[in-house]
């Protein structure tokens, strides 16, 4: 019997092996190996997203919003609303809604560029980097029993590998983020 088989029995099934039970049956001659990864990671993403992040949700935002307030701390400096949208893989016309939402709540603040109007700089307000502040470890460790099923050590491992995979598409498809 095969590592990949051994492991596939071990786990308690998912969808996905489901999904690939029933393409096997009536398409054995197609690989499914890489529905059963890629099925995987658009699975739980799915389900991350419909279970939306609590402490997140607690205080009001979104993930959405949460990754542009994120960003903003994170880099420490101001950032164009284009800056945010290539940060944050997000639309421009995206970006520019969930910024009106924030900046109406006071967590964002929005400078004029001298020298172009037509460019604004953003950073967070007082009240912006504390709420972030306050949420990032709640976060974390929400995320971190989200994780907790897996056993010891394996979240290295699944980190490193989905980080390969990251690399390679970015490298691909969309460029690393810098």
């Amino acid at each position: 019997m095969s590592r990949k088989a051994e492991t596939a029995e071990a786990r308690p099934p998912d969808t996905v092996s489901s999904v690939v039970r029933q393409w096997q049956a009536v398409r054995p001659d197609v690989d499914t190996g890489p529905m059963e990864i890629i099925g995987r990671i658009n699975r739980c993403a799915a389900l991350l997203q419909q279970a939306e992040d609590a402490p997140l949700r607690h205080a009001g935002l979104t993930r959405s919003e949460f990754d542009l307030l994120g960003t903003l701390r994170r880099t420490g400096r101001e950032l164009t609303p284009g800056d945010l949208a290539r940060e944050t893989f997000a639309s421009g016309a995206a970006v520019t809604k969930r910024l009106k939402q924030l900046q109406e709540r006071g967590l964002v603040a929005r400078r004029g560029d001298t020298r172009d109007r037509r460019v604004s700089h953003l950073s967070l307000t007082d009240e912006g980097r504390a709420l972030v502040d306050e949420i990032l470890p709640r976060q974390l460790s929400y995320e971190a029993t989200v994780l907790a099923g897996l056993d010891g050590g394996r979240d290295a491992e699944l980190s490193a590998l989905l980080g390969e995979l990251l690399s390679q598409l970015e490298g691909r498809l969309g460029g690393p983020r810098v």
